[in-house]
């Protein structure tokens, strides 16, 4: 049985590798993750995706490496004991993607869900690419926001994803000329509702603030209207260099205290969750 972790533990539940579109190996993000303090952390990449999404291959794990992806996985786990060392796969929403999922993420622990492509898979587009923003150019912010909301909550819908990651990425070019001009109050609830009503849990990411959101994602608005209606969540850096991992995790705790939260969820290399207390 494993031992339940003490109060603030550092747990970083959204990590990558450069088998997707990190810089660091298995290796790299367990010594760094070790050197932080971290007692929990997830190896999140992001899951295969359909050719026509991703043909380059950049953003993934290709089908053809996911052999190769978990032996390095398991070879880093067991090179370092101390540091609880969790598989799973960020697995992108889109329509039609349940079957792929299961295929492709056979073995994992955690699977956070996210909306990154709005759009069919054929004639969508990446919301978050900040080398093509054609997206938001041609539909603007406000649009945008809308169809994420929408495709978010279809997202909730999915029963493969255990934690709802950086809820609202729409704001990944607030402050580059692509802020909304409508009242996000309604979409938000919509999220909390989907949210609630769906049982999932949603994440308090650290990335906005290194990505230039100036925020947390979520925004704390969202946040609150979340923590008011009893959606728990996970705590995670998004950390796609090693020197990112764990970064801006105890802060965070802090932040989610101060808005009402006084537990974050774990996930345990048993399968099981646990409730962590980030109050004293």
């Amino acid at each position: 049985m494993i031992e339940p972790l003490p109060a603030r533990s550092i747990v970083d539940t959204h990590t990558h590798t450069r088998f997707s579109d990190g810089v660091g190996t298995f290796m790299e993000n367990a010594a760094a993750a070790v050197a932080a303090g971290c007692r929990v952390m997830v190896s999140t990449d992001h899951l295969t995706l359909p050719r026509i999404m991703d043909p380059g291959e950049e953003v993934q794990v290709p089908e053809a490496r996911l052999a190769e992806h978990r032996a390095a996985f398991e070879a880093a786990a067991a090179e370092y004991p101390e540091l609880e060392y969790i598989y799973g796969f960020e697995c992108d929403w889109y329509d039609g993607c349940e079957e792929n999922i299961r295929r492709w993420s056979a073995g994992a622990l955690v699977r956070l869900g996210s909306v990154h492509w709005l759009g069919p898979i054929e004639g969508g587009a990446w919301i978050d690419d900040s080398t093509d923003r054609r997206i938001w150019e041609e539909l603007g912010p406000d649009e945008v926001w809308r169809r994420y909301a929408e495709a978010w909550c279809r997202a909730c819908e999915c029963p493969l994803f255990d934690t709802m990651a950086h809820p609202d990425l729409a704001m990944r070019f607030v402050n580059d000329g692509f802020a909304p001009t409508i009242d996000l109050a309604p979409l938000w609830d919509e999220m909390v509702a989907c949210a609630h009503d769906t049982g999932k849990r949603v994440e308090l990411s650290t990335a906005g603030w290194r990505k230039g959101v100036g925020d947390y994602y979520p925004a704390r608005g969202l946040l609150e209207r979340f923590c008011h209606a009893g959606v728990p969540i996970t705590v995670g850096s998004d950390g796609h260099v090693p020197g990112d991992l764990c970064w801006g995790i105890e802060r965070a705790y802090d932040h989610a205290a101060s808005v009402g939260y006084r537990t974050v969820e774990v996930p345990r290399a048993d399968g099981s969750w646990e409730q962590m207390e980030i109050v004293a």
